[in-house]
């Protein structure tokens, strides 16, 4: 595929409406978008709104309410609870008048605290550098523009989309979440945590399982620095038809915080 027919965004600004290209589109239907690219706006959106620089999103819930589609998206924010130390960030990303995600943000005020030397519990997962590109197998023959295939790099250290079971995942945004807009970092976490469930699979797509996850929720102690995040991820199942997936993060120096994903568990 030419380079140059590929969107510089997965979002283009136009007014007030934010219109998806190509690049966010997901796996399971060609005219609806993978649950990256409007985890990832909404999480953008709550992070710079109103004084965003004082305050930290140690916290966010993005709700998937339904298939969100390749049209034009608005997005409403407020302050549904204002305070100096803690406060709660409401979005909702609107497909006209139909409300297709919401995120909640708890935000914490940005204060230096002189702290003693801490001994850091993590081992840091081998860089991407050590990793190996996959794409999923439900990625097509890479004719057509999609998120999983050609918005983000995957640099598998461990497991694989052709392995069932635990994975760790380095994954980057290949462009901005909006054009014309540097890509806040809690976006970023946003864009690749979402792949927590596909990426540490325990059921094969092949046998007819699906595991679509209604919702993500990030808890973060620090934002990512670079561009980089790695998912250390396991997925849990049970008969009943629900699961949990759950990923802890890392940026290249260290933890950032945790990822969780309920699961809908069917077999088709």
């Amino acid at each position: 595929m030419n380079a140059s027919s590929i969107p510089s965004a997965l979002y283009e600004r136009q007014g007030d409406l934010y219109v998806p290209t190509e690049l966010t589109r997901g796996p399971w239907h060609p005219s609806a978008q993978h649950g990256g690219p409007p985890a990832a706006l909404l999480s953008q959106k709550c992070a710079c709104f109103e004084n965003g620089d004082a305050m930290f999103v140690a916290r966010i819930t993005i709700e998937l309410l339904r298939p969100v589609p390749l049209t034009p998206l608005s997005v409403r924010v407020r302050l549904a609870r204002p305070g100096r130390k803690v406060q709660l960030v409401e979005a909702c990303l609107m497909a006209e008048a139909v409300e297709v995600a919401r995120a909640v943000a708890v935000r914490i005020r940005r204060n230096p605290v002189e702290l003693p030397r801490l001994e850091a519990p993590d081992v840091i997962p081998p860089p991407p550098t050590s990793g190996a590109a996959s794409l999923p197998p439900w990625a097509g023959t890479g004719d057509t523009l999609a998120y999983h295939s050609h918005g983000v790099d995957h640099r598998f250290v461990h497991g694989g989309f052709d392995k069932l079971g635990p994975a760790t995942d380095w994954i980057r945004l290949r462009t901005p979440v909006v054009g014309g807009e540097d890509t806040h970092p809690l976006a970023r976490v946003a864009a690749a945590a979402d792949f927590g469930n596909g990426i540490s699979a325990v059921l094969a797509r092949v046998d007819g399982y699906t595991f679509i996850n209604p919702d993500l929720t990030l808890y973060l102690h620090r934002h990512p620095a670079g561009e980089w995040v790695c998912l250390d991820a396991t997925t849990r199942v049970e008969a009943h038809g629900c699961g949990l997936a759950e990923s802890r993060l890392y940026d290249e120096t260290d933890r950032i915080g945790r990822s969780l994903q309920s699961l809908l568990v069917e077999r088709i």
